[in-house]
């Protein structure tokens, strides 16, 4: 038995360490033009999944959906069939002026204002990446040339709650950088199973505009914003390569 998992329908057949974790299952054909020896491996639900190789490493990328929840799901499932490093390459929304559409959200560590991660811990637990992966990716930017910055985001749960405008304005009064869904949990579930984890944001949402009008330009691929999708599935590439040497 190679140890079938029910969800991402992949095994431990693959042997792979590293895997890149986007939530849409699209953004695996941008990533697959970076990769060499590309394969496609399974596609279920929200979980699609390709490997392929970068400077000669195994790479797997798998797709988590929308939330804690999946992602969640696609932690645990990676774990149990031997991945031992994940970076998340996820979109955010700016709660801070300076950080500019397209720019990368490095997350040292997740508000974790979502439900997933509160299942498995209490709320006082904290969800922080792996310093030594954190660290390849910020070095990685830097060295790539790429706009970044370093900070704290809040993961969350909807963006459609009565009160998102104040939510936003009370996180940002606090020095928060930006918000997605899924960081939190990554990090929560990670650590507590013992998984390297980093999260790179790519900004798609500039501090204070609409929500829905900005993902809909994301989507037609004609701003900024795509831009720094590809900087952040290179600078992830790119620190799997340095914790592998």
């Amino acid at each position: 038995m190679n140890n079938l998992q029910p969800h991402i329908h992949l095994d431990t057949s693959l042997q792979i360490k590293f895997a890149l974790l986007p939530g849409d299952p699209a953004r695996l054909d941008r990533i697959a033009v970076f990769l060499d020896d590309v394969k496609e491996l399974a596609y279920n639900r929200e979980f699609r999944s390709l490997k392929g190789l970068y400077k000669g490493i195994e790479i797997l990328a798998i797709s988590t959906g929308i939330g804690g929840a999946s992602a969640g799901i696609a932690v645990e499932e990676l774990h149990n069939i031997g991945v031992s490093a994940m970076i998340r390459i996820g979109s955010c929304g700016s709660l801070q002026k300076e950080v500019k559409l397209g720019d990368l959200v490095i997350v040292n560590g997740a508000v974790r204002d979502d439900g997933a991660s509160k299942t498995y811990i209490d709320a006082v637990y904290p969800a922080v990446p792996d310093p030594y992966l954190m660290q390849a990716c910020i070095m990685s930017a830097r060295d790539l040339g790429f706009p970044f910055h370093v900070g704290i985001a809040r993961s969350h749960d909807s963006f459609y709650t009565d009160r998102e405008e104040a939510i936003d304005a009370y996180w940002s009064e606090r020095g928060v950088l930006a918000a997605d869904m899924e960081t939190a949990a990554l990090f929560t579930i990670g650590r507590l199973r013992g998984v390297r984890a980093a999260s790179i944001l790519n900004n798609v949402v500039s501090y204070e505009e609409d929500t829905a009008d900005s993902i809909a330009q994301y989507v037609d691929g004609e701003n900024l914003a795509m831009e720094g999708e590809k900087q952040e599935i290179q600078t992830a590439l790119e620190a799997f390569y340095r914790i592998s040497q």
